[in-house]
């Protein structure tokens, strides 16, 4: 009946709805630092049995094919893609980068994902207090904390995460702590919390922690940033391609009326 083809025309709208507020959220972040675009992905749902393959029928025969028909799709979850973004130049004295695998730690509250979230955005800062925190709106403390001062001058981040500075009315450098990074079995398991941020679930595992440079861990290229890795092409592309299915979708809804409208008609005959 077309009825049916109605409820999985309008599965198909809602699925596809998702999947444009998804792609219109990766363009609005083209060029939000470390963004990590997401992909939707659709499972069909289950099926009306008509007829069964393998059955043999009055012949004796054995039915090849059976007759099933589907009863729509859904949205079986958002991935998250982690494919590095490309390198931009920064001039910022703590902006920086993770070439390769890894993941900035930072503290935020300690009823949000155990206190600590994970971020590939580089682009630290200093607070009043001297501690090193990330540059969005909550300005979450480095973990584990480093703290450089004030009037502290010619700071660098070394490949394996050392920062370190010049002291005012010094001359030799300074070490300032050490930064570590985290890695994930399933990084496409994170749960993205805003703000450039990421936490730990069941999904993920457990953070491994390290040391840049060192172990597999990616190394750091100071005074760079990473870029999103939206590519606005790509994305765009997808958009035109959702369109069209959704629009494919509305006629089958509109097939669908049309042919429920002859029945009905059927009465006055």
């Amino acid at each position: 009946m077309a009825i049916v083809a109605l409820h999985s025309a309008a599965t198909g709208l809602t699925a596809l709805s998702t999947e444009i507020d998804v792609i219109a959220n990766n363009l609005a972040n083209a060029n939000t630092t470390g963004f990590k675009t997401s992909r939707v992905n659709f499972q069909d749902l289950l099926y009306q049995e008509k007829a069964q393959p393998g059955v043999e029928n009055e012949n004796g025969d054995i039915r090849p094919m059976g007759t099933y028909v589907g009863l729509g799709v859904k949205v079986s979850n958002t991935q998250l893609d982690f494919t590095q973004g490309s390198a931009q130049p920064a001039s910022g004295d703590l902006d920086m980068m993770i070439e390769g695998p890894g993941f900035f730690k930072v503290a935020i509250q300690p009823d949000v994902g155990d206190g600590f979230a994970y971020t590939r955005a580089g682009n630290f800062t200093l607070n009043r207090d001297g501690e090193v925190v990330l540059g969005n709106s909550e300005g979450p403390r480095l973990e584990p904390p480093v703290n450089v001062g004030e009037g502290v001058s010619l700071i660098e981040v070394s490949t394996n995460g050392m920062i370190t500075g010049v002291e005012q009315g010094a001359t030799e450098r300074t070490e300032f702590g050490q930064l570590g990074i985290s890695t994930f079995l399933n990084s496409s398991g994170l749960k993205p919390i805003g703000g450039n941020l990421f936490i730990e679930t069941d999904g993920s595992g457990p953070a491994s922690d390290g040391i840049p440079s060192e172990g597999g861990f990616g190394k750091i290229l100071h005074k760079f940033l990473e870029g999103s890795n939206a590519d606005p092409v790509r994305e765009l592309v997808s958009l035109i391609k959702a369109q069209r299915a959704f629009e494919m979708n509305s006629q089958s809804i509109q097939a669908a009326d049309e042919a429920l409208q002859v029945i009905g008609n059927l009465r006055r005959f």
